[in-house]
């Protein structure tokens, strides 16, 4: 006990003797060392997505991972499984968790403004991705949004039917969740192209939710087929509807190798039914490329750097004549 009372009092002795300049260097030393420690840890991303049982969704997710593995950080994914009130808990778990910044991919795009205010008030960096918020125009400091400006994709998409139907027919539209601001922008982007003066006799005569769902694309428009109504083309909110909008017409046998079925999405589904000539029209959006952007975009958040509030990845029309390009290997 003596010898290390004795050993002791030696050191204290020995740090007393050294210059007052090299006690200062040893502590700088000593914090550079612990914030050198401190920034080797892994930052924690929260991930909150939509669903997980979803083609494009997928792609996303898979993004987000290939991307945070590139970059070393750490992810919690969570699948909402379209359930608001569960995306709501999964997201106050990752705040308790104190998650470093948190991707979120909405279920309902209404629900944004709650979830905006639970993690800026936790002072948690915030990136939405795929789907716009609501209150975007009031999102604070430390946030951002990865997306594809949807005013453009309806509208491509639109055109490029107008443009097949040399600008008069009769259309339907699949429409996605109307919970979702995507959904409710790219079929008003369709009214808004059929109402130009060069497409304004290109007619909606219905519009259907169909919930993204391949499953539900086909039952409407079975149930189209069978109320006899007559059509020149089907525009869907993304590719699964319209691929099961062509499941529909081929059971129905009312398939022709012209009919025009459009889609969004450019997905690798949707791309193998354009081959087969089967889909006439899509739009791709970059799912893989939101998702490695949100995973940038949530670390320099985190990192108290500088980012634009929304992050634009663009949308680029598909066609058969360029499909190719698009190919993913």
């Amino acid at each position: 006990m003596r010898k290390n009372h004795l050993l002791a009092a030696i050191a204290a002795a020995f740090l007393a003797a050294l210059p007052v300049h090299s006690q200062a260097q040893t502590q700088k030393q000593t914090q550079k060392q612990t914030q050198a420690q401190a920034h080797a840890q892994p930052l924690r991303i929260g991930v909150a997505m939509a669903l997980f049982d979803d083609t494009g969704l997928t792609i996303l997710r898979n993004g987000i991972v290939d991307a945070a593995r590139k970059h070393g950080a750490e992810l919690q994914i969570e699948d909402a499984s379209n359930d608001v009130g569960k995306q709501l808990s999964q997201i106050q778990n990752m705040i308790a968790q104190r998650a470093d910044a948190i991707i979120v991919n909405p279920v309902d795009t209404d629900a944004t403004p709650r979830i905006t205010r639970m993690v800026s008030d936790a002072g948690i960096a915030l990136v939405y991705v795929n789907r716009q918020p609501v209150d975007f125009d009031k999102l604070p400091a430390g946030t951002a949004v990865v997306a594809s400006d949807e005013k453009l994709s309806g509208t491509l998409q639109a055109r490029q039917v107008c443009k097949l139907l040399e600008g008069r027919g009769n259309i339907l539209v699949l429409m996605g969740e109307l919970s979702n601001e995507s959904a409710r922008t790219r079929t008003r982007d369709i009214e808004e192209v059929a109402a130009t003066p060069e497409c304004a006799d290109m007619k909606i005569l219905d519009k259907r939710e169909g919930k993204w769902s391949r499953t539900q694309g086909q039952d409407i428009t079975m149930n189209w087929l069978s109320s006899g109504v007559k059509f020149d083309a089907i525009l869907a909110n993304n590719d699964e509807m319209a691929i099961g909008a062509i499941n529909a017409l081929k059971a129905a046998r009312k398939w022709r190798p012209d009919t025009i079925v459009a889609g969004i999405d450019a997905t690798p589904d949707g791309l193998s039914s354009m081959k087969n000539g089967d889909l006439k029209v899509s739009v791709f959006q970059n799912l893989a490329g939101q998702g490695a952007k949100a995973v940038d975009a949530a670390l320099r958040l985190a990192g108290k750097q500088p980012v634009e509030r929304f992050v634009n990845v663009p949308f680029e029309l598909v066609t058969p004549e360029n499909m190719g390009q698009y190919a993913r290997p």
